[in-house]
């Protein structure tokens, strides 16, 4: 079982991190919670929760304001175009262990996270405070950036800031600036079979990515068992064939026999 927000909260207090705690009823956008906290002094925020297609995780937190485009966020990582997708609901609960709507950089505190990679909006550095929910869409806290790192580092994860609004071009001469923020680790779903190539399966296991020579070894057992079983097209056994050399010539004399006088007779 994963952190509850009181255990959250508790541990914001012992790391000495301040904090406002709003309470409220239960909000699952950005828009509901405004109506909440919005006159308040801070900046809203909103939380993505993302996979790429070798089943590595991505949580993505930007001020509300900010535009995140997944297609260029997903070139920037190194992934091309279509490489970033939102992530299963299962996946909330297995993950990050929270419901839907409680997405935040506080959900990487519990272990089954450790593998998920974070991106903050640079954005958050330049505010008083912002809001994010502390494991729970009931309640909403408030603080800043620095005391967010805070927290983060006690985790063991390093704050990565990143203007998410950004587009640099990516080509041969110029790597993806994100590329180091991919997770080097697969999380496995159960309950979620995937249809994807053996290589995204097996980095689903954490094995090597490169698995194309054991997919081709396995594609290769089974026409030779069929060239095993094949019966020769001339109705004769290769079996007998060399068990009985004399049987052979003789059927090879006879059958050319054959051919010749019909041809003779043509």
């Amino acid at each position: 079982m994963g952190y509850t927000k009181e255990q959250l909260l508790a541990r914001l207090q012992e790391l000495q991190i301040d904090f406002t705690k709003h309470e409220h009823p239960v909000v699952l956008t950005v828009e509901a919670q405004a109506k909440h906290v919005g006159h308040l002094n801070g900046a809203l925020s909103k939380n993505l929760f993302l996979k790429d297609k070798k089943h590595r995780f991505y949580v993505v937190s930007a001020l509300a304001k900010t535009n995140v485009d997944l297609k260029v966020l997903s070139q920037r990582l190194g992934l091309g175009k279509g490489g970033l997708r939102m992530a299963p609901e299962e996946a909330l609960g297995e993950v990050l262990q929270v419901p839907l709507g409680c997405v935040t950089p506080f959900a990487l505190v519990n272990e089954s996270a450790r593998c998920v990679s974070l991106l903050l909006d640079q954005g958050f550095k330049s505010q008083e405070c912002c809001f994010f929910h502390p494991l729970s869409n009931d309640t909403t806290i408030a603080l800043n950036a620095r005391d967010l790192d805070k927290f983060l580092s006690s985790i063991g994860k390093q704050p990565a800031y990143v203007d998410l609004e950004a587009n640099p071009p990516v080509g041969k001469d110029q790597p993806p600036d994100l590329a180091s923020l991919v997770p080097s680790d697969a999380i496995a779903i159960s309950g979620q079979p995937d249809k994807a190539a053996p290589s995204q399966v097996s980095d689903m296991n954490h094995a090597p990515v490169n698995n194309k020579s054991t997919g081709v070894s396995a594609k290769a057992v089974k026409p030779s068992t069929d060239v095993q079983k094949k019966k020769p097209s001339n109705g004769v056994s290769l079996s007998n064939t060399f068990a009985d050399p004399e049987k052979f010539v003789e059927n090879f004399i006879e059958r050319t026999s054959s051919l010749v006088l019909a041809e003779a007779s043509e």
